[in-house]
């Protein structure tokens, strides 16, 4: 087995950290790409001419493909070395944005959404992955902990950097520069990449499991589509039969890749990974994180049709979350330290509580404007208890997971996390929607959007009640 994990005994890189921050850009971008869509719907709709339901595709698109394939993307990285895959997905991540930006229809921008969905997939868990192999095992903790803050960060700054990059109109070019500000990035990453990352892969290189490949995507894509798109179209047959497939296609995989592994083959996920005491309960605890996905979308809704406030500063209302975002991971340390084993409540703990706090402030006040003070303090714990958490949850999966199987922990971690904000959108998004009612009227959309914050705040709750007890540390195959 020692054979198997080279990456284990490797001397550490003496530019870990500055290769850290180049790997970190896949991180970044890929989840950014999915949020900054949000507050520039409305100009895409009105630039492109296009329909409700073919502006819903250009986030539901993106969101179906890219959580569909992580899990590929993380093992293609674990086969065929770390720095090549990131690589290729940047170098296509970055020719799908200047085709987003260029887009004439909405068709053709679609297409480039997809493309930007199946790169984003390749180079997004590659910086998780190369955690592993680059640092000592004393710094991985370190590490891991920026790794998901910057997650965390990525959603936060794709929501204000929508709102504000289509309300600045930087060149005239409107919406199409939330895609083009993407190229001089990937250029940069590109160019630092290519000279300063060293190759990583997981030992003797095993072959893709193609068969494998196929059937985690069907069995992902039967249950996302059905998600992101039924509730819009008034879940038409083909949806729900689409949703009644997905357990027979996840026992098609499972029995796939349990036989693979007893002929001695190298399945795309090795099932005994998750018989790691306490891994199930962590990935549980970690698809919840995201019922956040259904704030992001409804507090623009709220701020732009109940407050009737601009792209600008709907964009600008959520700075007191990215302020809490940010120092929530200089806090983590502190947490594990006081609250040992309970840490990864904490963050889901707070988040709960702001959540009810703001639900309370917005239906106290609805239809008019809520208090500013007690609004902001809820907007800044909420960020607080998300930059605590995601990093907190990601040591505690990571740490669960041989490294070994570094890729691929990274395409299942985010794969969750994507997974579940499709979930939150299409289940607490449905009931944002109905507590609205079908007249969608100016003055009801305020009750509507406390209501749903009451109901993640419960989602938190359940959250933290999973994660209760899971910080104790596990270091899977490592020697501390």
């Amino acid at each position: 087995m020692a054979a198997a994990r080279p990456e284990l005994t490797a001397q550490a890189d003496s530019r870990r950290w500055f290769a850290l921050a180049i790997l970190l850009t896949g991180a970044f971008l890929g989840p950014l790409d999915f949020f900054i869509v949000n507050l520039a719907l409305p100009s895409i709709q009105k630039g492109l001419g296009a329909s409700s339901a073919d502006t819903q595709l250009v986030i539901s698109g993106y969101a179906v493909i890219y959580a569909s394939f992580l899990i590929t993307g993380g093992r293609l990285g674990d086969i065929y070395g770390r720095k090549s895959v990131f690589l290729l997905g940047l170098g296509g991540f970055a020719l799908a944005s200047g085709f987003c930006g260029l887009a004439t229809s909405t068709d053709m921008l679609i297409l480039g959404r997809t493309l930007q969905a199946l790169s984003a997939a390749a180079m997004a868990p590659q910086a998780l992955a190369s955690i592993h192999a680059l640092f000592p095992p004393h710094e991985r903790v370190q590490a891991l902990m920026i790794y998901g803050a910057t997650l965390g960060l990525a959603s936060v700054v794709g929501q204000l950097a929508g709102g504000v990059l289509v309300a600045l109109d930087l060149g005239g070019l409107g919406w199409r520069v939330i895609f083009l500000i993407n190229l001089p990035v990937a250029l940069v990453a590109a160019a630092t990449a290519i000279p300063f990352l060293r190759e990583t892969r997981k030992g003797p290189s095993p072959t893709l499991d193609i068969v494998g490949v196929v059937l985690s995507s069907l069995a992902l894509l039967a249950f996302v589509i059905p998600l992101t798109e039924g509730r819009d179209r008034g879940w038409p047959l083909w949806s729900i039969a689409m949703l009644a497939a997905t357990p027979f296609l996840v026992e098609m995989f499972r029995r796939y890749e349990i036989r693979l592994a007893l002929k001695g083959g190298e399945p795309l996920v090795p099932l005994a990974i998750f018989a790691s005491p306490g891994l199930l309960r962590a990935l549980g605890a970690v698809a919840l994180i995201y019922a956040l996905a259904t704030f992001f979308l409804t507090v623009a809704i709220y701020c732009q049709v109940g407050l009737a406030q601009t792209t600008m500063q709907a964009g600008l209302m959520i700075l007191p979350f990215c302020l809490g975002n940010f120092i929530g991971p200089f806090v983590t340390g502190l947490v594990a330290r006081q609250a040992g084993g309970h840490g990864p409540s904490i963050g889901y703990g707070l988040m709960a509580v702001s959540t009810a706090a703001m639900a309370a402030t917005v239906l106290s006040a609805a239809p008019a404007a809520p208090p500013a003070i007690p609004f902001v303090m809820s907007l800044f714990g909420l960020g607080l208890g998300m930059g605590i958490t995601i990093p907190t949850m990601m040591r505690v999966v990571v740490e669960r997971i041989d490294p070994a199987f570094a890729g691929l922990v990274g395409g299942v971690f985010n794969s969750t996390l994507q997974v579940s904000a499709a979930c939150s959108v299409a289940l607490i998004g449905g009931f944002f929607f109905t507590a609205w009612g079908p007249a969608m009227r100016p003055e009801d959309v305020g009750h509507a959007f406390g209501l749903t914050m009451l109901l993640i705040a419960g989602v938190y709750v359940v959250a933290g009640m999973l994660a209760g007890g899971l910080g104790q540390r596990r270091l899977c195959g490592v020697s501390s």
